[in-house]
């Protein structure tokens, strides 16, 4: 499989970082630069109505090759990298891992130390894809495209192998939630579909957070320091009170599987105005509503001790937990659970602390779990990828693909 790790180097050299604050679609131009050479990529492997719309969607077919009635199966993942480190300048490079630190880049001592990072220790003796440290490496979601498209090239390649309609799709902006904002589920086709945008080897997921996002702006008044006493209103001394009345053991760092949290992302504040950003998340929705209703109550609360419309907040949900659309087709889950194990790998069934365009998906009447990439430490500078893991990445699509040409419903 050479050509997946060509693709793979190919694909993370082009900057893709998706961007918040922009209202075009995509929301950056240099996605398309990648978008482009993908329609090229999936048209030279033969694929089938390879299209490239103007918002960054890249999708494409392979007719099914058996002659009975299977699923159209879709297979999908993300062009775009987080805003949360540059992915511009990517100097990837492959390295034999013998156990120990990594150097990732002595002359500013940045080092992938497995003190911090002790997963990694189970790669020694393996090939790994690092980046210099000075970006992050852009396997999420760039792995799974490129898992994808040698999974599809495999099986152009292996016709003796049966399977149904495959469908493919490479989305802009997952990164910045806007995924599937213009997703044309009529023009996909699949009946359902699977997400390459996991971790470690053996991750299947079809449970996501509850999210949303919460602005809080507070309001202040300012006056000169040395005539200040009982007029002036420090906006950002009452932002802190805000912080403070939220729970200090629910917050990302320390919480874990399914427990919630609050999560404080930016803070902008003079003495006149602050602006707190929040991303709220919880699996379970009864406390996800809680959650929301609290950041209400601490307004409310703030707004009493310092005057009405001191602090106003506005929440927007940003997608639900998708188990409920997925536990009725449950099969589609256990059919990428049998691929793994006849596979030799173990199904790691766990919920994302997260979300992924499959959340969305599912509610828009496409059911969309998600399974592994192979990457580790998404979004920084320390992201790496276990090249035998993407191989066998590759391998599951194929044999999912394989489970649904065999296997009755």
């Amino acid at each position: 499989m050479e050509s997946l790790i060509d693709r793979f180097l190919r694909y993370v050299s082009i900057d893709t970082m998706s961007d918040h604050n922009s209202q075009t679609s995509p929301t950056t131009e240099r996605q398309l630069v990648l978008a482009r050479l993908l329609k090229q990529e999936l048209e030279e492997i033969g694929m089938e109505r390879v299209t490239l719309d103007e918002n960054g969607y890249v999708m494409a077919s392979l007719p099914g090759n058996a002659d009975r009635d299977i699923p159209a199966i879709g297979f999908i993942a993300h062009i775009d990298t987080s805003p949360d480190m540059s992915g511009a300048d990517v100097r990837a490079r492959i390295v034999e891992y013998t156990g120990g630190p990594i150097i990732l880049n002595e002359e500013k001592g940045i080092v992938l130390d497995p003190l911090f990072y002790p997963e990694i220790l189970k790669y020694k003796g393996e090939e790994l894809i690092v980046t210099d440290g000075t970006t992050l490496l852009g396997a999420d979601d760039k792995a799974g495209v490129a898992e994808i498209i040698t999974a599809m090239e495999y099986l152009i390649a292996h016709p003796e192998i049966e399977h149904g309609k495959i469908v493919v799709c490479f989305t802009p902006d997952e990164e910045v939630g806007k995924g599937t904002a213009r997703f044309d589920l009529e023009e996909f086709g699949a009946d359902f579909a699977y997400t390459v945008d996991g971790g470690a080897v053996g991750q299947l997921q079809y449970e996501t957070f509850n999210a949303a996002g919460a602005t809080v702006k507070i309001s202040g008044l300012n006056i000169h320091p040395g005539a200040a006493k009982g007029k002036m209103k420090n906006s950002m001394l009452i932002a802190t009170e805000f912080i403070e009345m939220l729970p200090a053991t629910e917050v990302p760092s320390a919480t874990q599987d399914r427990e919630g949290f609050f999560h404080l992302v930016k803070i902008t504040g003079t003495v006149e105005e602050t602006c707190l950003t929040y991303i709220i998340r919880d699996h379970d929705g009864e406390r996800f509503e809680k959650r929301k209703n609290l950041v209400l109550a601490v307004a409310s609360f703030l707004n009493v001790k310092y005057g009405e419309d001191t602090v106003s907040v506005t929440i927007e949900d940003s997608y639900r937990n998708m188990r409920e659309k997925i536990e009725p087709v449950m099969f589609i889950v256990d059919r990428a659970a049998r691929a793994m194990k006849n596979l030799g790998i173990e199904p790691i069934i766990e919920p994302i602390r997260g979300g992924t365009d499959g959340a969305r998906l599912s509610f828009q009447g496409l059911p969309t779990p998600n399974i592994f990439t192979g990457g580790h430490n998404f979004h920084g500078r320390y992201e790496y990828i276990p090249i035998s893991s993407m191989k066998k990445a590759v391998e599951v699509i194929v044999e999912i693909c394989r489970l649904f040409a065999l296997e009755s419903f």
